[in-house]
């Protein structure tokens, strides 16, 4: 915006000081180059443009600086400009709306599973073995502990507090938005999502199926478990939804933004957890690819878009937002990509970054009106207009001080900041 207006400013005034100029050195009294000279210099000094040239920054100094005090830091001027004119706002589920600490709550296991036949492909002629929940579990969080994922670790975590030794793994391999597979003990263990065990040729039973939808329609998220290549069981996560989220989509609502939550999470546990929480829209079963569309998609619908996240897998649909958020309890990759951080990780900073946009945007507006008001008063008397009624010429001095005068109101101005209630 300064740039813009700089743009016509200056070239305005240097050629409104050469029309003085030449005015008053062609119709003026004498001496006549004299009084040519020190009115043209006078419109200079007065149109200096210091007020115009410290609006902006100034406001941006300090509003970064108020944002800091409350937990909200601006890597990018840019984005604290956007933020104000947000209307929709993408946030991930885990980390974000929740706490991302998720706890293992749910075991269950197919009826009859023989690990004899599982760990040989030939027909064995003693009595089938059935699988105990704690074999299960011991399988699934010795291949989730090479993983990084916040489920992975609270199936290890789930794990650990059950007092269940974990093994090692070899031929780990992860799928991103799928899930995990390795050898352990010789068994080939996959656990994921229902999608990517079809994916590798593996039927989920229809019990297990009816289970997890009572478990998704809860909210939890649900992780099936195959042994050898044939269904064995599932396990069930849930992620607390955190204390201050309620209020920080009130909060965000009161403020014209609409949210989406873009999730990898099944549609039932998704559309279960934005009916709780009042959001506008969701996605669900998304990936980080799907979640670049969706701000894309929101984009070229005339969206002002912002993104928030924690993790990896969000960083690419922070930078393609037109705000990326990150939330500071997330990983570095995050914040690197996001104009914005929340100390805190609380939604309700997002409220708060926005009113303080809207502020600090105010503040430049009303800055850039101090500054135009003093040249467009002060450059007619500084170029004689006043001259021909009443005989008053403006001293070059007095024009020092009124440019003076204009950028120490700017300045006191953008000290209002500080004070700005977010």
């Amino acid at each position: 915006m300064a740039d813009r207006v700089a743009g016509i400013f200056v070239p305005a005034v240097a050629s409104v000081a050469v029309l003085t100029f030449l005015i008053w050195f062609f119709i003026g009294p004498e001496p006549r180059l004299a009084y040519a000279i020190v009115n043209a210099v006078a419109v200079l000094i007065i149109a200096c443009p210091c007020a115009l040239g410290l609006a902006t920054p100034m406001a941006i100094m300090v509003g970064v600086g108020r944002g800091a005090q409350a937990g909200v830091l601006v890597k990018n001027a840019a984005a604290l400009e956007l933020l104000g004119q947000v209307n929709w706002l993408v946030v991930d589920k885990t980390g974000t709306l929740t706490e991302g600490k998720p706890r293992l709550t749910d075991l269950n296991l197919v009826e009859r599973i023989d690990l004899n036949a599982l760990s040989s492909t030939q027909r064995l002629e003693n009595k089938p073995l059935h699988l105990r929940a704690d074999e299960l579990l011991s399988l699934t969080a010795s291949l989730e502990r090479a993983s990084e994922h916040p489920l992975a670790a609270a199936i290890v975590r789930g794990a650990i507090e059950k007092q269940i030794s974990l093994r090692e793994v070899s031929g780990f391999r992860s799928v991103t938005g799928g899930g995990v597979a390795g050898t352990v003990d010789g068994k080939s263990v996959l656990v994921g999502q229902a999608n990517f065990l079809n994916s590798e040729g593996i039927v989920v039973t229809a019990a297990l199926q009816e289970r997890a939808a009572v478990l998704q329609t809860d909210g939890k998220t649900v992780l099936f478990v195959a042994l050898n290549g044939k269904s064995a069981g599932l396990l069930a996560v849930a992620d607390p939804i955190k204390d201050s989220t309620p209020e920080a989509i009130a909060l965000l609502h009161e403020l014209g933004v609409k949210l989406v939550m873009a999730t990898g999470d099944n549609q039932r546990t998704a559309q279960a957890v934005a009916r709780q929480l009042g959001l506008d829209r969701f996605e669900a079963e998304v990936r980080p690819a799907d979640k670049i569309r969706t701000v894309n998609s929101l984009k070229q619908a005339g969206g002002v878009v912002a993104m928030a996240g924690d993790g990896v897998n969000d960083a690419p649909a922070l930078a393609a937002a037109d705000v990326g958020i990150a939330m500071g309890t997330g990983t570095d990759v995050a914040m690197e990509s996001a104009g914005l951080t929340l100390v805190k990780g609380d939604l309700r900073g997002i409220a708060k970054a926005i009113r303080l946009s809207r502020a600090t945007m105010r503040n430049i507006r009303q800055n850039l009106f101090f500054a135009f008001v003093y040249n467009v008063l002060g450059v007619p008397i500084a170029a004689g207009l006043l001259y021909p009624f009443f005989g008053v010429l403006l001293n070059p001095m007095l024009a020092g001080a009124a440019m003076s005068l204009s950028s120490v109101s700017v300045i006191t101005n953008a000290l209002r900041l500080r004070h700005a209630r977010l």
